[in-house]
């Protein structure tokens, strides 16, 4: 019997993202003090191995779909990175002061372009950073990438510095979020590019007004606490001595402590508006995270750091990442079966991280 044909619907293609992660921090003890005697030992060149040694053991403890991460840098190519920024960077700088010292005060006006320099070579520290660990980072034996240049993401870096310097601050968060897209909308896993899609979901200037705000006048009663505290001194003809000292540096700590718990929900915000802006193929991801929360993970780890002296510095990290693992979701579908290999990345490290201590892990 004739009759009209039953459509066949056809299956979205992907496959649903689901992150996990079993990141035990203690675990991680025997490998920070490990990490720290070897940097004592060596005057600190065992830091490029011991990093890349809890990048991979992170790595593998981070899975999608029930199948791990795997990081495949090495101490070697971060070593290499950090002499040729040494090279490149450190020996001329060192060589212009020492010809404002000891040849003509007038090399003190070519500091004004190396300031300026400075700004744009810590934009491109953190884009070859971000390049060179997308790169050394596979999944189900496939690389990410980033594309882009590092020069253009310094250049805008600059440029984003100085407006929000000329705002006092206020264009921090347009170029918080500005700055995340040119990373990760250049963002892929092989060929499957990852875009960007601002989701303008978080209400990033509320929370950052009372930062802003907190700050400033935290700031102005600190400066305001020390002069009366130096003009009290004067007429009573003393001068500061070391209990003085320890008074500034205890109004600072209390500072740092009270902007940190201001800046909270800020930041929190920050972090839930970057993941809603990702998506690969269908899929969005969503990072559930509180600003009470992650108080509560920069202050344990402020302290595991401060007490341990910075050797428990990979239990830090490790902490910090499964924080945020166990919190992203992702709904919709993602194409992930169809990647095909990116190219191979660059050959070394994060030299220039290294020399501006810009370090994202």
């Amino acid at each position: 019997m004739d009759g009209a044909a039953t459509p066949v619907s056809t299956p979205a293609a992907g496959e649903t993202l689901t992150f996990g992660q079993t990141i035990a921090p203690k675990a991680f003890i025997g490998l920070s003090l490990k990490n720290g005697l070897l940097n004592i030992v060596t005057l600190t060149l065992y830091r490029f191995w011991g990093k890349t040694e809890v990048r991979r053991r992170v790595w593998s403890h981070v899975t999608l779909n029930g199948e791990p991460f795997e990081y495949t840098g090495k101490g070697k190519e971060l070593f290499f990175g950090f002499l040729l920024a040494t090279v490149f960077i450190g020996l001329p700088y060192l060589a212009l002061v020492l010809a404002i010292q000891f040849v003509s005060p007038l090399f003190t006006l070519l500091l004004i372009p190396v300031y300026i320099a400075a700004f744009v070579l810590i934009g491109m520290a953190i884009f070859m950073t971000y390049r060179y660990m997308a790169s050394r980072t596979t999944w189900r034996g496939v690389r990410f990438h980033l594309r882009g240049k590092a020069g253009n993401y310094g250049w805008t870096y600059l440029g984003y510095a100085l407006v929000t310097g000329v705002t006092v601050g206020w264009f921090a968060p347009t170029m918080t979020m500005r700055l995340a897209e040119r990373i990760w909308g250049g963002m892929s896993y092989g060929d499957q590019k990852i875009t960007w899609k601002r989701a303008n979901s978080q209400n990033l200037y509320g929370p950052f007004a009372i930062a802003w705000v907190v700050g400033m006048v935290g700031y102005a009663a600190m400066i305001g606490a020390v002069i009366a505290m130096v003009s009290t001194r004067m007429q009573t003809g003393g001068e500061p001595g070391v209990a003085f000292m320890f008074q500034v540096y205890a109004m600072a700590l209390v500072y740092a402590l009270i902007l940190v718990i201001a800046s909270a929900a800020y930041h929190a915000a920050v972090l839930r508006e970057i993941a809603d802006s990702i998506h690969i193929g269908e899929a969005r991801l969503a990072l559930d995270v509180k600003a009470g929360a992650l108080l509560g993970l920069t202050l344990t780890n402020l302290l595991i750091l401060v007490f341990s002296l910075g050797f428990l510095q990979p239990v830090a990290m490790a902490r910090s990442a499964k924080f945020l693992i166990q919190r992203l979701t992702s709904a919709g579908l993602a194409p992930l079966s169809d990647a095909r290999q990116a190219p191979r990345g660059p050959k070394t490290g994060e030299g220039l991280a290294d020399a501006f201590d810009v370090s994202l892990f």
